[in-house]
């Protein structure tokens, strides 16, 4: 057949599927007679009150959601009518007494009639999409399905799995639902439509799982762990599910969880015990991109396979997350931005996966009445079985379509989720979310004309990929992301390929020659310390003095150089980072222990301070001259200081040492660093990519020497104008208490930058999103081993919830992997050094003496590892609760109330980071205004500041100086000038300054 031809027959089909698709829309949509918002809007219930208000005003729509989204975890009348006067009292056009009125309140016991109300009103709604809070109540929904002929999946509601216990926990709750149900389906009558296809036995029982719940450390950068730690609950899964006649379909999650999914799916369906099984079905979500691509993939796979599964096609349900997450990432769009472009990407995959029915079943999962017409469409020109295709919708939506659509005679499956309303509340929020939509169908489908509902979807031209947010013309670099093959696969042989360069010599770098030494320190990897990282040379003092020199005169023509040309220095300087990527993250993780998501992280920050500082200083070198009056000229200008020295940490080797530096660079100041004797490797890297950017000799030097001597002397040097500093609290007292004293021939005073530590606390109250509180605690406490300035090393718990938080953050800490940080797995990596190791032990004897362990776990015996420990019963003002520890180690507290928890979060000598987990607006308020930190976190990690998104730094003992990545970070490396010019002459001026 000539390509002409196939060309026609393809067109004659597409028009004959359109027109074919018009008449079934129509029938369905006549038959439904408007769709399920018509029925909602003749009733007066409140639940469906609460749901008109929220379509009528975006602003009460989200705080009614939110309002939703925290009323489980309120306890009694009293809080819940608190939370709704704050959440809804403070609307424009919407007050609590119009409220009250509507729903018929007296006057007497209004707050307990409107917090009742409202209750009842939640759960009558949560019934709507959740069947059921128990298998009882479960079954007794599902039961009434059959009778309207439906078949049904089952959903454990649960959205997260933060341990193992949990992890096991729900392995366990399903196969017992499997057992449970399949013997209550033997009593079932049968019902042809459902229960049976082409003379095939259909299972009457199925059920839908989540692979992440199976496995608390699901990880895209780790899959050989993963898909190992998951594989063999998927096969207990698939072997009870067929001892019990049941279907058995996987849901798909989070974009990041994609590949990896449908990859373990794979691998094990292509298994001998499981090959031939056709009771199994997967997921694809039409709202992204790449879900073409993936469905290609899954049907080359399903050839091999020879045996068919059911894919379920949805439009998906995370948008707003994947939209968010990837804007605050600034990584590619995954899902398209427009729903025209979803649902025109829908009805194309619903084309190919129909095309392909003898090789996979099609399970066409919506609520979108031209989606679910096409569908139909298709299956009847091409004639697929009935036992190849399927209808599918959620709990609760679209009843009128499905109805028409079984009285076509095609099988409908209800996707029934079930289980408690805390852990039901985000599934809730999203049907919540999508049914109040602008552009939901069924909202549409309320009064628009069919012809609109109808009308072919078009691939939106408009709808980009870029997500990247840039403000004032900057945008912070983006993290890898693990989730992709290439990124992981290039990061593992980038540090394979550091691991063969170990043990190489490094010597200072003085006016850009190498310079001779005479004495050696090994650099050692922390996690293995036998393995030499490097060998430093150790610079003396008469190199110190060079150093000065060379320093000294390389500044008058750094400085003469305008901001622009200094700047173009450092974005070279960022784009060398940019491409040197991987490697560099490997020799951080080498040398200081960082695992790899949080070492990829730091050289994305370095990369942000380059470019950052390069774009502010060319904003503060721009002359400011709007004072001027006539015959008065006033100019306000910046002038760099002179020699800055940057005595640099080890925890961010090359973030912090670099943004320090760089932030001296562009200011017009010249710079000695003087690295932490254990990060000195990462030094040399710094000092070997400022040559490669081209900076000239002399304007950067590098000084790796003992602190106790080198660095003392240069604090101490009368040549050197700055000192930005980061570390101890001890040491940075004693820099800034040496810097103040004037030297013989010093003629200028010292400016001393000093980020001097923590002591971080979260706030946890009983409003907080536990899932949220716990995952962010365990990341903000125990990543990089707790070695973070602001790591959260205190957590105060608020009330009734602190034993049900104690025991989850336990297991959450025991599920975590302790070890080499170069293998993906790891979560928590070694301590520093020997000394930071025996440091460490001493601290937990006295927390065993002060407190109650309630957590450590096995570690590696051949690194300097601490078990990630968690303490209770302590004294707020005891030791362990007030001193910076710098190591896994977690205090948790508790408070009565609010005030008691905020007090005691305030209650150290610092100010640097604090973090709360609330959902009480006043709480959140209070914080904002009480909480005495420098950084603020709120419902969030209190680790990972951004340049320019979230400048960091603190006050008290944290630290003295303006915030980093901030917008008057470079003023401290700078001298303000005032010029004031009389431009008369003889009585006359420019014409300019008279207005002329």
């Amino acid at each position: 057949m000539t390509n002409q031809v196939l060309t026609q027959n393809f067109s004659q089909a597409i028009a004959v599927d359109e027109a074919q698709t018009q008449v079934i829309g129509e029938q369905i949509l006549a038959a439904s007679k408007g769709g399920i918002w018509q029925r909602w809007q003749q009733e007066i219930r409140l639940d469906d009150k609460i749901v008109a208000w929220a379509m009528a005003n975006e602003q009460l729509r989200v705080q009614m959601f939110r309002l939703i989204d925290c009323l489980p975890a309120l306890q009694g009348q009293t809080q819940i009518a608190r939370h709704m006067q704050e959440y809804l009292g403070g609307i424009k056009g919407v007050d609590l007494p119009g409220f009250k009125s509507l729903l018929n309140f007296g006057l007497d016991n209004s707050q307990g009639l409107a917090a009742t109300a409202l209750s009842t009103a939640v759960s009558s709604l949560a019934r709507r999409y959740i069947c059921g809070s128990n298998l009882g109540e479960a079954v007794k929904s599902i039961e009434k399905l059959r009778r309207d002929r439906y078949g049904f999946t089952l959903d454990l509601l649960g959205e997260a799995v933060i341990s193992q216990v949990e992890a096991q926990d729900y392995l366990q709750r399903y196969l017992q639902i499997m057992t449970d149900l399949s013997a209550k389906a033997k009593t079932w009558s049968e019902v042809a439509q459902v229960d049976r296809a082409d003379g095939e036995i259909l299972p009457r029982v199925q059920v839908s799982v989540k692979l992440s719940a199976l496995y608390s450390q699901f990880d895209p950068l780790d899959p050989e762990t993963t898909s190992l730690k998951v594989s063999e609950p998927v096969r207990v899964l698939l072997r009870t599910a067929k001892e019990q006649q049941c279907g058995i379909h996987f849901d798909m999650e989070q974009y990041a969880y994609k590949s990896l999914t449908l990859k373990i799916l794979q691998q094990i369906l292509l298994e001998p015990e499981f090959r031939d099984r056709t009771d199994v079905g997967i997921t694809l979500q039409g709202y992204l991109r790449d879900s073409q691509r993936d469905l290609e993939q899954i049907i080359a796979w399903a050839k091999q396979r020879g045996t068919p599964i059911t894919v379920r096609l949805v439009k998906g349900a995370y948008w707003d997350q994947e939209t968010i997450k990837a804007h605050q990432m600034g990584w590619p769009q995954p899902v398209f931005s427009q729903k025209s472009s979803t649902d025109f990407n829908y009805e194309r995959l619903t084309q190919i996966l129909l095309e392909n029915h003898q090789y996979l079943y099609a399970a066409i999962a919506s609520h979108n009445v031209r989606s679910l017409a096409k569908a139909i469409a298709i299956v009847q020109r091409l004639k697929v079985p009935q036992r190849n295709f399927e209808i599918q919708a959620l709990y609760g939506m679209g009843d009128q379509f499905l109805k028409a659509i079984a009285d076509l005679g095609y099988r409908v499956r209800v996707y029934c989720p079930f289980g408690e309303l805390i852990p039901g509340m985000s599934y809730l929020i999203r049907r919540l979310l999508e049914n109040t939509a602008n552009s939901s169908f069924l909202r549409l489908s309320t009064n628009a004309p069919i012809g609109e509902l109808l009308a072919a979807p078009q691939l939106e031209t408009r709808d980009g990929t870029q997500t990247q947010v840039y403000f004032d013309g900057f945008t912070n670099a983006p993290d890898l992301d693990f989730a992709q093959d290439a990124a992981r696969q290039a990061q593992l042989a980038a540090i394979a390929q550091v691991r063969s360069q170990f043990g190489q010599s490094y010597v200072p770098v003085i006016n850009g020659q190498p310079q001779p030494v005479d004495a050696w320190l090994d650099s050692v990897n922390p996690a293995n310390c036998q393995e030499i990282v490097g060998k430093i040379g150790l610079a003396n003092l008469a190199q110190a003095d060079q150093a000065i020199a060379a320093a000294q005169t390389a500044f008058k023509g750094w400085k003469s150089l305008t901001s622009q040309a200094r700047g173009n220095y450092l974005r070279r300087l960022a784009d060398l980072l940019e491409q040197r990527r991987l490697e560099l993250t490997a020799w951080i993780l080498a040398e200081v222990g960082k695992p790899i998501r949080e070492a990829d992280a730091e050289v994305s920050e370095a990369i942000d301070f380059c470019r950052y500082y390069a774009k502010e200083a060319e904003r503060l070198f721009q002359p400011v001259s709007d004072r001027s009056l006539p015959g008065e000229d006033n100019t306000y200008v910046y002038q760099p200081r002179g020699i800055s020295l940057v005595i640099s940490p080890w925890n961010f080797p090359l973030a912090i040492a670099l943004g320090m530096s760089v932030a001296a660079l562009a200011a017009g100041n010249t710079v000695i660093l003087k690295p932490a004797a254990q990060s000195s490797v990462i030094g040399a890297k710094i000092m070997a990519m400022v040559e490669a950017a081209g900076i000239p000799a002399g304007v950067f030097n590098y000084l790796p020497g003992k602190g106790s001597v080198v660095g003392d002397y240069l604090v101490k040097h009368p040549q050197v104008h700055l000192i930005a500093f980061t570390g101890s609290q001890t040491v940075g007292c004693d820099i800034y208490r040496a810097a103040a004293e004037l030297r013989p021939g010093q003629k200028h005073l010292k400016r001393v930058i000093a980020e001097m530590g923590g002591k971080n606390t979260i706030i946890v109250d009983q409003s907080a999103d536990l899932d949220q509180a716990v995952v962010g605690v365990v990341q903000s406490a125990f990543g990089y081993a707790g070695q973070k300035c602001s790591a959260c090393s205190r957590v105060v718990v608020v009330g009734g919830i602190y034993e049900t938080f104690l025991a989850r953050l336990v297991e959450a800490t025991r599920s975590l992997v302790v070890g080499d940080p170069s293998l993906p797995a790891t979560k928590v990596g070694p301590v520093i050094d020997q000394a930071a190791q025996a440091k460490t032990l001493e601290y937990i004897k006295l927390a065993v003496q002060t407190g109650q362990i309630a957590l450590t776990i096995p570690v590696p015996d051949h690194g300097y590892y601490i078990s990630p420990t968690i303490v209770t019963d302590l004294d707020p003002q005891g030791a362990i609760a007030q001193e910076e520890i710098f190591a896994p180690i977690l205090a948790v507290l508790t408070a009565p109330d609010f005030d008691q928890a905020l007090a005691i979060a305030n209650n150290t000598d610092y100010a640097l980071t604090g973090g709360l987990y609330s959902r009480t607006p006043s709480h959140i308020q209070r914080a904002y205004t009480e909480f005495e930190v420098g950084n603020l976190y709120i419902n969030r990690g209190i680790t990972g500041a951004l340049v320019d998104r979230q400048p960091f730094g603190g006050f008290k003992l944290s630290g003295i100086g303006s915030k980093a990545g901030g917008r008057d970070y470079l003023l401290q490396f700078l001298e303000p000038r005032v010029i004031t010019e009389n431009t008369q002459r003889q009585g006359f001026a420019p014409l300019e300054s008279l207005g002329g």
